[in-house]
């Protein structure tokens, strides 16, 4: 059973290294983390007032009732191709698999036929992933994955023995060719920035590292991108904005 939250498309890719790219996002349901510390304010169903990321939704079981639950990856792929269908386009349009955290389903067959399924007939598949579950590369179709992959720093009040799995970073940066690292941050937590991503970085292989600014609005985003691009020249990374919510702040389904 895949449990999903939302598939939305076409629209563009956000953030990474394929920012402003058409996609269509399957979003799955469930995750490891709550990231408190990031402060998006919500409302569960019950009436509950919690803090999450930005994608609650999909990570707070009380939302559960909201998730669409699917026996085969095949009625996945037909909700995707009525999506697709809308705009005339004349090449394969990327999918993203997002969360929620997706590689909690990596170990199910019909996730593994989704991903196969999209990669033998030509799309480009991003897994958006917070790396930090164990998986193994069984199968050459998963070696052509692109991982990009939001390692959690201590803003989002994660422990740190949950948020980092150097075994699961060096085995995706080791058999994939374009899998990256991005970090959330905000101006408030620079100071602490620069030793937890190095940190972050030893022992694994060599990757692009993209910052990106903390919030869930424009006015958010406004208020820490300055720094945070400063931060990425300071060191070498490569800043990355966070186009989805510039525009439509937190919106759901774009």
């Amino acid at each position: 059973m895949l449990e999903i939250n939302e598939i939305f498309g076409p629209t563009i890719q956000g953030e990474g290294k394929l920012a402003g790219t058409p996609s269509i996002f399957i979003r799955f349901g469930k995750c490891n983390f709550s990231c408190v510390g990031f402060g998006v304010e919500y409302e569960t169903p019950s009436g509950i007032k919690k803090c999450a990321c930005d994608s609650y939704y999909a990570v707070d079981k009380e939302f559960k009732d909201t998730w669409t639950k699917y026996k085969s990856y095949e009625e996945i792929v037909d909700e995707v191709n009525k999506l697709i269908s809308i705009y005339p386009y004349n090449y394969k349009i990327d999918i993203v698999i997002t969360g929620g955290e997706p590689l909690l389903y990596w170990n199910k067959e019909e996730f593994q036929k989704l991903l196969q399924h999209y990669i033998e007939n030509g799309h480009k598949v991003t897994i958006e992933t917070n790396a930090s579950l164990n998986l193994e590369f069984k199968e050459e179709y998963q070696k052509k994955l692109l991982f990009s992959m939001s390692v959690k720093l201590s803003n989002s009040l994660e422990p740190i023995n949950k948020r980092i799995n150097k075994e699961t970073l060096r085995k995706i940066l080791t058999n994939t060719n374009e899998s990256y690292l991005k970090f959330v941050i905000g101006k408030d937590f620079l100071n602490d920035t620069k030793e937890e991503i190095t940190h972050i970085l030893e022992d694994i292989p060599k990757c692009e590292v993209y910052l990106m600014p903390l919030g869930d609005t424009a006015e958010e985003i406004n208020k820490n991108c300055e720094e945070v691009i400063n931060m990425a020249i300071e060191n070498g990374y490569k800043y990355c904005d966070r186009l989805h919510i510039r525009v439509w702040n937190n919106k759901r389904g774009v």
